[in-house]
């Protein structure tokens, strides 16, 4: 009897370490499996979609914070800006961002200004005709200029707060005719717009003439127009994505930050200014000569029409 009871719990003891044995290679199984198919998820995350810019740069060129062999600011116009991300010298300044499909624009003080400021910029101006900026348009003409954009990144000036940037411009341009008219040396006119980046919102600054009863030869001089006093944005983008849009038509000028807020120029500034051609700007304008400062501007979309 004795001998029989010992058999029966040897049997239920055998059963007891199968069955343990079968749960413990199934939860083994299992967790294997589980950890192959969280290794593929982490793969899958780690592989990001290259997105790109949705921007033409065919009617662009741009200059860079950075001399050229004749110590002026580098250039770069089409059809060989189309290429610049190949482009050694750009590579720094002007760059593709494929994980948010942008170009972002670095600028930070160096030796390289253009004529007339004491800035340095990363910043693309319009050529209506590829490779030639004499010709351009009027307010009479029309034109339109949207960007879809953010701050990327700034630095602080000694305050702690953010350093400004110019974003957007239109730039006036005296004709060949005018420019002789004044014995001036070159084209360069006023700016009529500049849309800054200012400490998380959007300012514009445009400009009034001085003296309303003006001839046509003095309104040609650069000193007869004044600043204004400036707009801000109420709403503040900080380094969020927004859209910027301008419009421009004989004697008005309108300014939409994301399709809800509107700055309407429509004035006799506006009419006079009429007598000088125009070209669009976009990119960084920094303003800024703080020793270590920079900062960058993500442009996700640019569009023009005329």
């Amino acid at each position: 009897m004795k001998k029989i009871r010992k058999e029966i719990i040897s049997i239920i003891l055998l059963s007891f370490l199968s069955v343990n044995a079968v749960c413990l290679a199934q939860e083994s199984s299992v967790s294997e499996s589980d950890i192959k198919v969280e290794k593929k998820s982490k793969k899958k995350k780690k592989k990001h979609k290259v997105k790109l810019p949705n921007i033409d740069l065919s009617h662009w060129k741009v200059t860079l914070p950075v001399a050229n062999e004749k110590g002026k600011p580098y250039e770069i116009e089409p059809p060989e800006i189309l290429g610049f991300a190949s482009i050694k010298m750009a590579q720094p300044y002007m760059y593709i961002d494929s994980t948010r499909g942008a170009i972002v624009f670095h600028a930070m003080p160096t030796n390289s200004k253009t004529r007339n400021t004491k800035y340095t910029r990363s910043e693309l101006r319009e050529q209506m005709e590829p490779g030639n900026n004499n010709v351009n348009w009027t307010f009479k003409d029309g034109a339109n200029m949207k960007g879809e954009l953010a701050m990327d990144a700034s630095s602080r000036d000694d305050e702690g707060k953010y350093h400004r940037t110019i974003i957007m411009q239109i730039h006036g341009r005296l004709t060949n005719e005018q420019r002789d008219l004044i014995g001036e040396d070159d084209n360069n006119a006023p700016p009529i717009l500049k849309i800054y980046w200012d400490k998380g919102k959007i300012r514009i600054k445009t400009k009034v003439l001085k003296d309303l009863n003006a001839t046509y030869e003095e309104l040609l001089h650069e000193d007869a127009w004044g600043n204004d006093d400036g707009f801000n944005f109420e709403q503040e983008v900080g380094f969020r994505k927004f859209t910027l849009e301008v419009k421009v038509s004989d004697g008005k000028m309108v300014v939409i930050l994301n399709n809800n807020e509107f700055k309407v120029y429509e004035n006799i500034h506006m009419k006079k200014w009429g007598i000088f051609e125009n070209y669009f700007k976009a990119g960084n304008y920094f303003q800024s000569r703080d020793e270590g400062s920079f900062s960058k501007v993500r442009f996700y979309k640019l569009e023009v029409s005329h």
